[in-house]
């Protein structure tokens, strides 16, 4: 909950008011001038709005009358206020009725000036229609049409708010002080959600308050103590109402009413809290919140003691203020749970973490196009391969919706499927392009397929109408990578063509999405060439043996986005190759026959010893002998034997059998069956990993033993 003080201009003297200025908060109206909101209320809107105003001189109050609504030769038009010659001293002039008498200046037809008791040279006396004694300061808003003006201005107010804090704010600001002097604003904790039916009790929190300060008032007085302002800050935070109890009843009766009805003798003390008091009299209203389905809180509009209270005719500005407030808030909570779905679904589609790739280390970034979209169709991948190779992925599908964030998660896990099966990036490519069209006519999109083997230090990159790569060297030199651009996936008959580049260690290679080289301030190849100075850059700052983090260099991309510039999602995948020297690789061939699990044994132990790794003789050479006796049970042309020293022990057996291994539990009868299971055992990791020429068995070991 939060209590806020409603700010206000402080007046000076009539005659030496400088023109009001334009009030910062939009649609909140200014502190009246002559009454509660009356005519203040119309003052405070734009000189188009006003109707029948006149200038009575320069020093002197604007004062505005109207003749009684009579239809006349003027047109249906006639009973609109008419200015008031200068002098006539707010007195309207009188009308003759149909019968030639003169109209009575109160009559209910006519509308009456403004009440202007308690302004210097206005005339006193008791109220119109009660005939009481007018209170102090200013009086109570009379006429409909500035009602409806304020309704109309309030209104606009709440209608601006897109979230639930904007909507109960632009409550608050509206009502304080124009309305109401202070007002608490109830909300049902939790708030439903479009058709969900609540199961538990209905529990109203508070969640804001909004007063005038006790220190002034409107006219940069001094406030009389406004009887409830103490008991604002220690209101119930929670009030769980009963079923049957008055505050149930009033909250079924939608109404609003004034604190001294029968309904709300009993409601206000159980919504408040035992203890609490408000103003007596018709100085408090309690306004039920009722959305589409269902009462969602409530709102309590309070007058202090010495002002005017309300009228019957405020229970009808009440009961709009609350109609519209609870629409809004009921729209606000669907937007929220909109909005929440769709960052599920984005985080979903997108990879939770990056693997941790041998040779290679990953960051990345993803920004929606806006607060209001913020789900869209760009992706990033980087998915494992046999052979301690990465394949990297970005693409883009055409807008930024729901539907296209559903597209973009298809198009993903069908290319994390045809990354599964080593398939050169071309061929991904062309079965994307295949799966695009299966999806729909218009289901358009772009991407870059790039596969890197630390091994070798070399990429391959296939592209798909999508923007090229940019290379940054170690050295600081940062290049745009010539890819053959190729056909957008979707398009369908088009082949795509594969480039292979080195990729030297130390180098950082860059994809990304054109959202951030594109917008309507740039072109596309403007905002690359601005891209790899950037990078380039970046890499001054850490010298030319050093290549910066991989994190920050991220975030200084970013940066270079300006303020016209988020016209579209990003994705951002750098990759850093690191690479493994060729001292780390050992690499054989063997023929699949019954000697070949000893050989496989010695090689194993020369290139243990070879590294200094002699402790890990034994479980590396029982493991080589299981795996590769599987492989030369079954394979028919050479099978392949590498040994990876990195930060693990890395050893992949490779055979042209597609069929991969299932570990299974041997029975006590069985005579084989339990390599596999030695090899989960012993085994920090392991696995399977089908190719387009067999498979690959690969496990890794801990260098520490």
């Amino acid at each position: 909950m939060t209590e806020h003080f409603s700010p206000y201009e402080g007046r000076e003297a009539p005659g030496a008011r400088p023109p009001a200025p334009a009030d910062p908060r939009g649609a909140l109206l200014r502190a009246p001038e002559t009454d509660a909101y009356g005519s203040g209320a119309m003052n405070a809107l734009p000189a188009q709005a006003r109707t029948g105003e006149q200038d009575a001189g320069a020093g002197s109050e604007h004062a505005q009358s109207a003749t009684p609504a009579t239809e006349g030769p003027e047109g249906p038009d006639s009973h609109r206020p008419r200015p008031v010659p200068e002098g006539a001293g707010g007195v309207p002039a009188p009308a003759r009725s149909d019968s030639g008498t003169a109209a009575r200046p109160d009559s209910e037809s006519a509308m009456t000036a403004p009440d202007t008791t308690g302004v210097p040279g206005a005339p006193d006396g008791p109220e119109r229609r009660t005939g009481r004694p007018r209170p102090p300061g200013p009086a109570a808003m009379r006429r409909d049409g500035d009602r409806l003006r304020f309704v109309g201005a309030a209104t606009r107010r709440i209608a601006r708010g897109i979230d639930l804090d904007e909507i109960v704010m632009g409550l608050c600001r509206a009502t304080v002080p124009t309305f109401s002097d202070a007002i608490l604003v109830y909300l049902r904790d939790p708030l439903p959600v479009g058709d969900e039916r609540p199961a538990g009790p209905l529990v109203l929190r508070l969640r804001r308050t909004d007063r005038i300060p006790e220190d002034q008032d409107t006219d940069g007085g001094a406030l009389p103590a406004l009887q409830v302002q103490s008991d604002l800050s220690s209101a119930a935070e929670l009030c769980e109402v009963r079923v049957g109890s008055a505050l149930a009843e009033v909250l079924r009766g939608v109404r609003p009413v004034f604190a001294d009805a029968t309904a709300a003798l009993g409601a206000l003390p159980e919504l408040l809290g035992e203890g609490r008091t408000v103003p007596g009299g018709q100085r408090a209203v309690l306004a039920p919140l009722r959305g589409r389905r269902r009462v969602i809180g409530a709102a309590v509009f309070l007058r202090r003691p010495d002002r005017h209270p309300f009228e019957a005719d405020d229970l009808l500005v009440a009961a709009q203020l609350a109609t519209h407030s609870a629409l809004g808030i009921d729209k606000a909570v669907l937007y929220g749970r909109e909005a929440y779905i769709a960052d599920e679904l984005q985080r979903t589609m997108l990879p939770e973490t990056l693997p941790r790739a041998t040779g290679v280390r990953l960051a990345s970034r993803y920004l929606p196009a806006a607060e209001t979209a913020r789900v869209g169709g760009d992706w990033y991948d980087a998915i494992p391969l046999p052979g301690s190779r990465v394949a990297l992925v970005v693409g883009d599908v055409m807008g930024h919706s729901m539907t296209s964030a559903a597209i973009m998660g298809q198009l993903r896990t069908t290319a994390q499927t045809l990354a599964g099966l080593d398939l050169p990036p071309q061929e991904v490519l062309h079965h994307l392009d295949e799966q695009a069209q299966r999806l729909g006519s218009d289901r358009m999109a772009t991407c870059l397929y790039a596969v890197y083997d630390p091994v070798s230090h070399r990429i391959t990159i296939a592209n798909a109408g999508h923007p090229p790569p940019v290379l940054l060297h170690l050295g600081g030199r940062a290049e745009v990578l010539r890819v053959p651009p190729g056909a957008p996936i979707g398009v369908g008959g088009v082949d795509f063509e594969a480039v292979e580049l080195d990729a030297p260690a130390g180098a950082t290679l860059l994809l990304y999405t054109d959202g951030l080289v594109e917008s309507r301030l740039r072109d596309v190849w403007t905002g690359i060439e601005q891209l790899r100075e950037r990078l380039a850059a970046t890499a001054q700052l850490t010298g030319p043996d050093h290549p910066p983090p991989l994190e920050a260099l991220c975030d200084e991309v970013l940066d270079m986005l300006g303020p016209g510039d988020r016209d579209d999602d990003i994705a951002l995948l750098a990759a850093r190759f690191d690479g493994i020297a060729p001292s780390d690789v050992a690499y054989w061939f063997l023929e699949p026959e019954d000697a070949t699990p000893a050989r496989a044994r010695r090689l194993a132990r020369s290139a243990l010893e070879r590294w200094g790794l002699t402790e890990l003789n034994d479980a590396v050479e029982l493991l080589v002998s299981e795996v590769v006796t599987n492989a030369v049970r079954y394979a028919t042309r050479p099978i392949t034997l590498r040994l990876l020293r990195t930060d693990v022990l890395r050893c992949e057996v490779g055979d042209d059998v597609p069929q991969l291994p299932r570990l299974r539990q041997a029975r006590a009868t069985d005579e084989g069956g339990r390599g596999l299971y030695l090899v989960n055992r012993l085994a920090r990791r392991w696995g399977a990993t089908r190719l387009s020429t067999g498979k690959v068995v690969w496990f890794e070991l801990n260098q520490s033993g």
